[in-house]
């Protein structure tokens, strides 16, 4: 996708250097462009916990090149002890995202395998490259298996399909395309009229600060609303589907997504508004059947709510929002359970959110 009519992904190997990762740093969107150098595992590790990067499967690619850089600064005997140590570690910074575990155990399995070839180093990273293209590649089928939906409903309207999207799912979140934007970049390409609805998001402000921005360099009308519009745009008719992406979605459809997803879930199935999620494979986990009770939820840094970044015209300003004596909870992540979720959409195709239906796309998890 593009900013400023360049094509970017959010990570690549820096130009003439293929021991630095470059990433957007997220932190600073949408008021200042800057990029952040991933030199070594410790640098991953800071941009996965401290958000400069976000979003499931960039997570999850950028864990990916810190095993590679990991494995670039290994000095020593026992490079299979390393790996594992090292891997552990990378997978301790954020609990949530599942994509983040499911990157790091691939990487260690592979590096583990080809320890011995003298062509390690190069072999890693062509490898890590390969998940890169894999999380681009999905995006593009989430996009089209939802475009779909999306073009369904136009026919049946016949004019502007608005759009309802909560958090930051988009390229920003992924490599390109993103998930829950995939379809809606999509739609827009093929000229069929749309509007998206962008939750700001508290407490870290994705929809209005990365969801809103990506929007706007592509061109996609859209409109950023208070976390709590939803509801009421649902009522009256403005909301025509609400698509979300994933940070883990168990086997039996349970859907773990922004806090607030929960509640846009529940007024969407009170006013009959379809409810989806777009994820790819890396977003699944297989092995959890209760969402609720099995998902690991983040409690973040309680300053994210009792503070507020702005941009003052200059610079980037953080003013308090609450006061200095009150306890601040900052929960992550909530979990929509599969009962309320229309569908899954995912790089093959469209299920319904529970176990067979999700095992009929995905049969070699049986």
């Amino acid at each position: 996708m593009k900013i400023q009519d360049k094509h970017y992904h959010t990570i690549w190997i820096k130009e003439g250097n293929n021991k630095i990762i470059q990433v957007i740093d997220q932190r600073k969107l949408p008021f200042q462009f800057e990029i952040f150098d991933i030199e070594t595992v410790e640098d991953a590790f800071f941009s996965i916990k401290e958000m400069v990067v976000r979003g499931a499967p960039l997570i999850g690619v950028t864990a990916a090149y810190g095993m590679y850089v990991a494995l670039l600064n290994f000095e020593g005997d026992d490079v299979g002890k390393y790996i594992i140590e090292r891997a552990e570690y990378l997978k301790s910074s954020r609990p949530t995202a599942v994509n983040l575990a499911f990157a790091v155990d691939e990487m260690v399995e592979f590096i583990l395998k080809e320890k011995l070839n003298i062509d390690l180093i190069q072999l890693t990273l062509e490898k890590t490259n390969s998940l890169k293209e894999e999380e681009i590649t999905f995006g593009d089928k989430i996009g089209e298996f939802g475009f779909e939906i999306i073009k369904n409903i136009y026919k049946k309207k016949g004019e502007t399909v608005n759009i309802l999207t909560h958090c930051n799912a988009g390229w920003l979140a992924c490599i390109d395309w993103g998930t829950a934007t995939a379809p809606i970049y999509k739609a827009h390409l093929y000229g069929i009229p749309i509007h998206v609805w962008v939750d700001e998001t508290r407490p870290r402000n994705q929809g209005a600060r990365l969801t809103a921005f990506e929007l706007g360099e592509e061109n996609v009308p859209h409109t950023v609303i208070p976390d709590n519009t939803g509801g009421h745009l649902m009522q009256h008719g403005m909301v025509d589907v609400v698509i979300v992406g994933s940070d883990r979605t168990t086997i039996t459809g349970d859907v773990a997504n922004k806090i607030g997803t929960y509640l846009k879930a529940l007024a969407a199935k009170d006013n009959n508004v379809p409810f989806y999620v777009a994820l790819p494979s890396s977003t699944f986990d297989w092995k959890i059947e209760d969402g609720i009770s099995g998902i690991p939820i983040e409690q973040r840094d309680p300053t994210e709510v009792s503070e507020i970044e702005g941009w003052d015209g200059g610079k980037v300003q953080t003013v308090r929002l609450v006061p200095e004596k009150s306890k601040v909870a900052n929960y992550g992540f909530d979990v929509t359970p599969a009962r309320l979720v229309t569908g899954l959409i995912t790089e093959r195709g469209v299920c319904e959110a529970n176990k067979k239906s999700i095992l009929k796309l995905f049969p070699e998890k049986i």
